[in-house]
């Protein structure tokens, strides 16, 4: 979206994205190697995870097959002699080798304070295999004739079953995240350059620079962001924008790097590489997005913080209960299946998962979400207060009428010293004065100092006199003499009107009016079923606010609004318990879309403002709204589903691992619990996969 009307402060300049550094374009292969594990929404390095399964998988083979489970021999086990020397070597590696990341985890939860899950999972097999060496000493030099009960068995389906799951874990979240790559991919390896002399040349992708003119052939990728300087052809941007149609391009218009070329040859002058390109800008937002900590991650991390001390106070409880029912081994094994089963990794992975999956599919529907707490406050919004140009007109304003005040000049004239300042702005307003004077044949000139009076319209040296463009509200307020009957009759037609001031005289007048967009009916319609008040806020003036309001359906507006006034009435509706959603252009609304609850700026590409907006919407289209909120309510669905799954079955298997139920024949091994555990690991995993996006039309 661009700017709002005049009395907004219509300059925006293009936005140099450039300080959008990226650490890299693509995941590189060593980040593949150098394995990761989730935890806590956090996470760890865990070095090859892969190779560590297999590895403590060999191990704990032999384990299996020559030591007893819970004192019991299986069919299958055997023994021979030295077996148990065997199994204890083969222990002692599975603990220090499979082990380490649980361990190390667990050193850098305790040491932040902040006990979780690996702190579990250290707890867990660390008494497994101390408890398992003093039975090995007491069993081979110890002088007593009872036969201590070892947990070799337990350790190693334990550890083999945890590196398991968490290399599932690691595939999932891996596989969650692949935007970034798939982003990557879409970019050709490299470009058909045409050189100042008019020869052609193949460079690498990475050596592009901007000013640089390039060929891009029928059917093949363009290599990266830039303007069509000849020829015409029907562009691909499903991948890029989630538009399924291909949209026409001919010279002059503005082409995306990874969309895909038609049956036509584009001659393309490049305007943005690497970092400041837009596809960089969009893997910045998913990469920012899928690392971001929400509340519902943190949620995540004190409910796993609870489970650890809930599993030490009733782990306890338990050994010290069973000692006295039973004997030590029995309240050792209870207190290690306590340990067990209360394992949160699952809860770790609950709400990264999603949203990963959340915000792959939101980049490919042409929603980035630069801050992921925003689909979690989406569910809560109730009201949605927007700008007008762009949002919900079409931003295409065309010269309805031109008025000369002063004698001395013409209608060319006026729009000769109008279109000196206006090419100095971007605004909507200033484009329509700009495309009528090149309609028209009306030659430039050249305006000096020009400077953007805030909220109110520009100022500027044209052949060293001072001009104004400024607005009827800036008129009444500096007392300054027009024609208000005049200007009443223009507004009330719709039509924005600026004036040319000289010397606190009015020399003319341009009106311009603007048409809505075809969906925004539908789009406010479709909020109000959502019970989601939508409020207009426009810097025009009043008669066109209301206008347009009640084309909308009779929404309610604010009108003659500078860019505090919109941040001043966002904090009066917060105040009154609203959460409200923000819709601008993230330039000249930075500070609203900051203050808002969620910030939406409308219209994506290299020179939208992201740094003020939560999420950026790549179409203008204000139904992509909709389908943000929709995508909200079915990943806030997923969210509470996973942390159900990821923790709420400890309300039962904790009890059930303490023994509470063993008199009716309820009981948790530690190997069934870690099982039980891991499921729940791949069923939060499928879960959070099966998350799809209902789209509006």
């Amino acid at each position: 979206m661009k700017m709002n009307e005049h009395e907004t402060g219509h300059d925006m300049d293009h936005m140099n994205m450039d300080h959008m550094n990226m650490d890299h374009m693509q995941m590189d292969d060593s980040e593949h190697d150098e394995d990761m594990m989730m935890h806590g929404g956090q996470m760890m390095h865990m070095g090859n995870l892969k190779q560590k399964f297999w590895l403590s998988l060999v191990a704990a083979v032999p384990i299996i097959i020559l030591s007893p489970m819970m004192g019991i021999r299986l069919p299958f086990q055997m023994t021979f002699t030295g077996s148990d020397w065997l199994v204890l070597v083969l222990a002692t590696f599975l603990f220090f080798y499979g082990g380490a990341p649980f361990l190390k985890g667990a050193k850098s939860e305790l040491a932040e304070r902040q006990p979780a899950m690996m702190t579990l999972i250290a707890m867990g097999i660390s008494v497994s295999y101390g408890y398992s060496l003093y039975a090995f000493m007491a069993n081979h030099f110890g002088h007593s004739a009872t036969h201590v009960m070892d947990f070799f068995w337990e350790l190693a389906t334990l550890i083999v079953i945890m590196l398991l799951g968490h290399w599932i874990e690691m595939n999932a979240v891996m596989s969650a995240g692949s935007a970034l790559e798939k982003m990557a991919a879409l970019l050709p390896g490299q470009a058909l350059v045409i050189d100042t002399d008019g020869r052609q040349r193949t460079v690498p992708l990475q050596t592009l620079s901007i000013g640089q003119t390039v060929l891009v052939p029928a059917g093949e990728k363009v290599p990266a962001d830039g303007l069509i300087i000849a020829g015409e052809s029907q562009v691909n941007e499903a991948l890029v924008t989630g538009e399924a149609k291909a949209v026409a391009k001919t010279s002059g218009d503005q082409v995306i790097g990874g969309t895909v070329n038609g049956d036509g040859t584009l001659t393309v002058r490049i305007t943005g590489t690497g970092e400041s390109g837009y596809l960089a800008q969009v893997m910045k937002l998913i990469k920012q997005a899928q690392q971001d900590q929400s509340k519902v991650a943190s949620l995540a991390d004190k409910v796993a913080s609870y489970l650890f001390y809930a599993a030490l106070v009733v782990g306890i409880i338990a050994f010290i209960s069973w000692l006295f029912l039973a004997d030590l081994n029995t309240a050792f094994e209870r207190m290690v299946t306590v340990f067990i089963i209360a394992c949160p990794h699952a809860l770790g992975l609950a709400i990264p998962l999603v949203v990963a999956r959340s915000t792959s599919i939101a980049a490919t529907n042409g929603l980035l979400i630069r801050n992921r707490q925003a689909l979690e406050t989406a569910d809560q919004v109730t009201t949605i207060l927007m700008d007008k140009t762009g949002t919900l007109t079409q931003g295409d304003f065309k010269i309805n009428a031109i008025k000369v005040f002063d004698e001395h000049l013409d209608e060319t004239r006026l729009m000769q010293l109008l279109g000196a300042l206006e090419s100095h702005s971007s605004h909507p307003l200033a484009t329509g004065i700009m495309t009528y004077n090149q309609s028209h044949s009306i030659t430039s000139l050249s305006a000096d100092e020009v400077q953007t009076i805030q909220g109110v319209g520009l100022t500027g040296t044209i052949d060293q006199q001072s001009y104004q463009i400024v607005t009827a509200t800036y008129l009444l307020q500096q007392k300054i003499a027009f024609d208000q009957s005049q200007f009443d009759a223009l507004a009330q037609m719709g039509n924005s009107v600026s004036y040319l001031l000289q010397n606190q005289t009015v020399l003319g007048l341009v009106a311009q009016g603007d048409q809505l967009k075809p969906e925004a009916v539908t789009f406010i319609q479709a909020l109000k079923k959502r019970r989601i008040q939508p409020v207009m806020l426009t810097g025009d003036n009043q008669q066109v606010a209301a206008k347009v309001a009640e084309q909308l359906g009779g929404i309610d507006f604010q009108a003659n609004l500078k860019p505090e006034d919109k941040e001043r009435i966002i904090q009066d509706y917060q105040a009154k318990g609203q959460v409200v959603m923000m819709v601008g252009d993230g330039v000249n609304d930075a500070p609203s879309l900051t203050r808002a609850d969620i910030g939406i700026a409308i219209g994506a590409g290299t020179d939208v403002a992201v740094d003020s907006a939560d999420v950026v919407l790549v179409k203008s289209n204000p139904h992509d709204i909709i389908n943000f909120l929709n995508l909200a309510r079915v990943t806030n669905r997923k969210m509470k589903q996973n942390l159900w799954w990821g923790a709420g079955y400890n309300i039962v298997a904790i009890p059930l691992a303490a023994g509470l139920f063993a008199g009716i024949g309820l009981i948790l091994s530690p190997a069934v619990g870690a099982v039980l555990m891991s499921l729940s690991t791949v069923v939060v995993a499928v879960n959070a996969m099966t998350l799809k996006i209902t789209k509006t039309k």
